[in-house]
């Protein structure tokens, strides 16, 4: 069986036992990841924080661009899926952690991300969860840092617009459903 459809297979079965904390059915396509990540800097980030790493479709791309003396920290609820990335990727730069996101800042050590990279499932988290994980990201950005924030609904926008003075969309029409990707800052552009 080949890796994409072993993942997708993988991903289902976490739907499937835990629908409200996977949010969806399938990994987000390499294009909308790809598509996402070109919103930030990731190349000259020194700390890159993920959330929802599921599969490792970020994982991988992040990996991809971080320079060699960067770091990754993925976190990923789901102990079977954390443990395919552990096993999925033998990169030193990569910590992976299996914990909920609202329990970041535990694991940052008092450090501050450059590229946050967020593909949880917001709309289909209970409220009070997603209100704290949403109000600790901007916690969790340096000063010119940016959480890239991937959706497969507009819903979330106005929430974050709420949290960030500056929320940048697009929507990357290369994935079922189309997917909602945000750009949020805590420092406002200028241009």
């Amino acid at each position: 069986m080949n890796q994409q459809l072993g993942d997708r297979l993988r991903f289902l079965r976490a739907f499937a036992a835990n629908p409200r904390q996977v949010g969806a059915i399938l990994p987000t396509s390499r294009a909308a990841v790809r598509d996402m990540l070109d919103l930030g800097d990731v190349p000259g980030a020194g700390l890159v924080v993920e959330l929802g790493a599921g599969t490792g479709v970020q994982t991988g791309e992040v990996l991809a661009r971080m320079r060699p003396d960067a770091r990754l920290v993925a976190l990923e609820i789901d102990p079977g899926l954390a443990r395919l990335l552990e096993d999925r990727y033998d990169d030193p730069r990569l910590q992976v952690v299996c914990d909920s996101a609202e329990n970041l800042q535990e694991h940052l050590d008092g450090e501050q991300a450059d590229v946050l990279v967020c593909a949880l499932p917001f709309t289909s988290l209970e409220p009070g969860l997603r209100k704290r994980i949403l109000e600790s990201l901007p916690r969790a950005l340096a000063p010119r840092g940016v959480a890239l924030v991937i959706q497969y609904s507009p819903l979330i926008q106005s929430e974050l617009r709420r949290l960030f003075p500056s929320v940048r969309r697009r929507i990357s029409v290369m994935n079922v459903p189309p997917a909602f990707l945000f750009a949020c800052s805590v420092e406002t552009e200028t241009a």
